[in-house]
């Protein structure tokens, strides 16, 4: 049977190995003038240099040379030039094993060191159990084992041995976390979970596969069907705090594997196993039928103004004609009125006579009804669907119960309402009702004997829809409607992040600074505008012009690069894979789900990873493969590849690319760039994707790239199409899962807002976005206006300092959270471009990244080297 393994041979080497490379040999071997002391006390240079070998080895990695896998050579070589010691004196003191034995057992007394016997492993599985409890990572479990044999001064064993010991370590946090969750639950709950693995007629296939089979398509039948699964997951009753008794990544591990086996699979497992699989599936699947319900309602109501809005613009168009006509009769009775004036006439009998009273007299009604067709609230047409949201709408209110900080919520109280009038059959709106929408509504909705049932109830939606996006409504136990600050870090663990990015204390400090930095650069960018010092810029016709900037490209670097491309080989992309797996090892990244266990198929997976790569699918690879059958690749598909796998062989490709000689010919690693591409989907229905208008009328999928000065794509995220760019430009450079160290970032102009701006800054990195209508824009001070008489016309209103002041630690706090990787930056983007409300963190945020985009605006205004670098070409305004 051959020998499990828990450790890539790069991995092992890393950890248990010796270092080949000189920074490495340096690191770890080099000896103090004592060292070299301590070994002179040998006789003989062979006895010296195997000394001085047997004592670097108990030093790192802290095993013997017995027990060591692999080549010293390179540490032979290091220490026979330290110690001036030919190297092949090795040879002769490795030919004597007794004299090696006796040099281990003196340097582990010298060092209060001993070898492992049997009453250590069970403490080495404790560490090694310890270390997995979070982690099914080999790596992080083996670094266990070792840093607690260090801690007990005991010398390591074979790496077989460790290996063996890590994953004893790892069954039994597995088992552990698995007995923490089934232990959490009732008997009675228990006995209710294994029936849901058993075929129901009603449903055709097993409760548990029909729980999770969730449909995706927003549309109202499928919103009643994640309810009525919602409410079969919370006939179980079993509380989210049964999750806090593991590890998070031990317990999304199990709710990911119960995703992806059939339930027949799940059947064959051990009780224990099986059990705890399930209830992992049941709370994550509450909060994800929550989430469902939420989604697939706010895209339903969304499309409901959408199309509204789009009926209104079609309606118009479509009247075009009769606009004209009826303008062109209303310019003639201002010229009959504008001749009876002039001459003295009666107004009345000129138009009369020029235009005809009785025309105008025709055309009143419809006069009128383009009046009131202009100002028409998009509310009005929405509410033409009302029949669609009543389809969902009342199953949404009595399955969900919203939340709000205030108890005495006028948007809850009208939630409740319509509840009360869903179960007691009441059709009209009484007088009194609380109206939680703004005044242009509410005269919508009382605009008749008594409140429009449809009007009021499709606008309390609609506002409803507004408050979960920002998070000023909330839902328990949903993941993305939670509370605003639930997402964020606990106060106390804010401050020592905070001195990390050298924010300060207080807003005073920071607003001092910033406003003495601000207020020079404008003053300075005043008297070099006014002297005309300003490269390609200057005031001209009460306007800012600015010229193109020229490209440094010489033609001829173009030829050459095409040139180059011509010189490529011609080579497979099979044999590309392979080549690029040797070289960086990216295929040990894809593990398996359930085992945690590398591939041993290399040819299946990266079939599998090219069948996603170019949307061949598996059954069309499989007969376009040699030696890898379909179903090898459906089971390789299944347990190796997932979105996290993915992005870990990405880091791996990534780092091994920056690690090159010729990658820093093109950048340092430290810049990057990203950008929105659209993807065309080839089917329709529920995987299709959503419509963007700028692409087409065919569904699609965004994909957001993030790619570094070394040519490297380091980040992909796919989004939805209709979403705007900017809220995932931190996504990319703070959870890239690589060793890029960015410090500056570009982007065009849809990835660019205030928000980005503040956020980009405070987390310490130059945001540096391609701006379109550049000189309308306007910059921002804190002094006021009028002490910049020379840039009024460009500046807009003054900065508000109190509003930055107030949300202060809001802001620190927020920055803090994203930091740390609490939570995804898209995600709180999101919200804060979401709030209703004034005064909130969302102004705050947007006062401090006007500032910080006036900064980078008159950077770039004063340096042609930076249009040059973001590839922003100057268009003459």
């Amino acid at each position: 049977m051959a020998q499990r393994r828990l450790l890539t041979d790069e991995e092992r080497h890393v950890l248990l190995g010796v270092p080949t490379d000189p920074d490495g040999l340096v690191r770890h071997y080099t000896f103090t003038r004592s060292d070299r002391n301590f070994l002179l006390t040998r006789r003989g240079k062979a006895n010296q240099l195997g000394f001085a070998v047997q004592l670097a080895l108990l030093r790192h990695p802290g095993t013997t040379l017995s027990y060591i896998a692999g080549s010293v050579a390179a540490l032979v070589a290091w220490l026979a030039t330290q110690l001036e010691i030919p190297q092949s004196a090795f040879e002769t003191y490795q030919r004597r094993p007794q004299t090696m034995t006796d040099h281990a057992q003196i340097l582990a007394t010298t060092l209060g060191l001993r070898l492992p016997n049997k009453g250590d492993f069970a403490s080495m599985i404790d560490a090694a159990s310890l270390a997995a409890w979070g982690t099914d990572r080999g790596p992080m479990i083996v670094k266990g084992v070792i840093a607690d044999l260090r801690a007990r001064k005991i010398i390591l064993p074979t790496t077989g041995v460790i290996e063996r010991v890590a994953i004893a370590g790892r069954a039994r946090a597995r088992k552990r976390t698995a007995d923490a969750l089934v232990q959490g639950v009732s008997p009675d709950q228990i006995t209710r979970l294994d029936p849901l693995l058993i075929v129901d007629r009603d449903l055709g296939m097993t409760p548990f596969g029909w729980l999770k089979d969730m449909p995706t398509s927003p549309k109202p039948d499928n919103i009643r069907g994640l309810i009525e699964r919602l409410r079969m997951v919370r006939r179980f009753a079993i509380s989210p705090d049964v999750a806090r008794q593991v590890h998070e990544d031990r317990f999304r591990q199990l709710v990911r594997e119960g995703r992806i086996t059939d339930a027949h699979q799940v059947a064959r497992y051990a009780t224990h196993r099986r059990r705890a699989i399930m209830v992992a599936v049941l709370i994550d699947l509450e909060s994800r039928l929550i989430d469902g319900v939420l989604d697939m309602s706010d895209k339903l109501i969304g499309g409901m103004f959408a199309r509204a809005r789009k009926s209104k613009e079609r309606h118009y168009v479509a009247s075009t004609r009769d606009v004209g006509r009826l303008m062109h009769l209303f310019s003639a009775t201002i010229e009959a009125l504008a001749t009876a004036h002039e001459s003295g006439r009666d107004g009345f009998s000129v138009v009369d006579e020029t235009v005809g009273w009785t025309k105008l007299q025709r055309v009143r009604s419809e006069v009128r009804a383009f009046a009131e067709f202009t100002e028409e609230d998009p509310l009005i047409r929405a509410s033409d669907r009302y029949a669609t949201l009543r389809k969902f709408a009342p199953d949404i209110i009595e399955a969900l119960a919203f939340k709000t900080a205030r108890s005495d919520s006028p948007l809850l109280a009208a939630i409740r309402l319509l509840k009360d009038l869903n179960e007691t059959g009441q059709r009209h709106i009484p007088a009194d009702a609380p109206m939680p929408f703004r005044k242009e509504w509410a005269k919508l909705v009382q605009g008749g004997d008594r409140p429009n049932r449809r009007l009021y109830e499709t606008a309390v939606f609609a506002t409803l829809r507004g408050k979960l996006q920002s998070g000023d409504v909330w839902v328990e136990r949903s993941s993305n409607y939670r509370r605003f600050d639930s997402y964020l870090i606990a106060p106390e663990a804010v401050p020592s992040i905070a001195t990390e990015l050298g924010l300060p204390a207080t807003a005073d400090i920071w607003i001092a600074a910033r406003g003495r930095d601000l207020d020079q650069r404008l003053k300075r960018f005043a008297r070099r505008l006014a002297r005309g010092d300003l490269e390609g810029v200057e005031w001209r016709d009460d306007r800012l012009h600015i010229s193109p900037v020229k490209a440094l490209t010489p033609p001829a670097a173009d030829t050459l690069a095409s040139e180059i491309t011509a010189l490529l080989p011609y080579a497979r992309i099979t044999e590309i894979l392979h080549e690029v797996n040797r070289q960086t090892g990216f295929a040990a990244a894809f593990t398996n789900l359930r085992t945690g266990e590398h591939c041993d198929n290399e040819n299946a997976l990266l079939a599998a990873i090219l069948a996603d790569a170019t949307n061949l699918g598996l059954t069309r690879m499989a007969a376009a493969s040699q030696g890898v059958t379909r179903d090898q690749l459906i089971w390789v598909a299944d347990a190796y590849i997932r979105p996290e796998t993915y992005k870990a062989a990405l880091g791996r490709i990534i780092d091994a690319h920056h690690r090159l000689p010729v990658a820093a010919l093109w950048g340092a690693g430290t810049t990057s760039s990203s950008d929105g591409q659209f993807f065309r989907s080839g089917k329709r229905g529920e995987t299709a994707g959503d419509i963007n208008a700028r692409y087409g009328a065919d569904p699609g999928l965004g994909f957001y790239t993030h790619v570094s000065d070394q040519h490297a794509p380091y980040n992909v995220r796919v989004m939805s199409a209709t979403s705007h760019e900017a809220p995932y430009v931190l996504d990319g450079l703070l959870h890239h899962g690589t060793s890029l160290k960015i410090d500056t970032h570009y982007v065009d102009t849809g990835g660019a807002s205030d928000h980005v701006f503040a956020l980009c800054s405070m987390l310490g990195i130059r945001f540096c976005p391609r701006l379109r209508d550049f000189p309308d824009r306007k910059l921002a001070s804190i002094e006021p206006v009028t002490a910049y008489k020379n840039l009024q016309p460009l500046l807009g209103r003054r900065i508000r300092t109190d509003v930055i002041r107030e949300h202060w630690s809001d802001i620190v706090r927020l920055v803090a959270s994203l930091k740390a990787g609490a939570v995804a930056p898209s995600t709180m983007l999101k919200k804060l471009a979401a709030y209703q409300r004034q005064n909130q963190l969302d102004l705050a945020l947007q006062e401090i990244g006007r500032i910080e985009r006036t900064l980078f605006m008159l950077d770039w205004l004063e340096s042609s080297d930076l249009a040059r670098s973001n590839g922003s070409p100057r268009a003459v305004a």
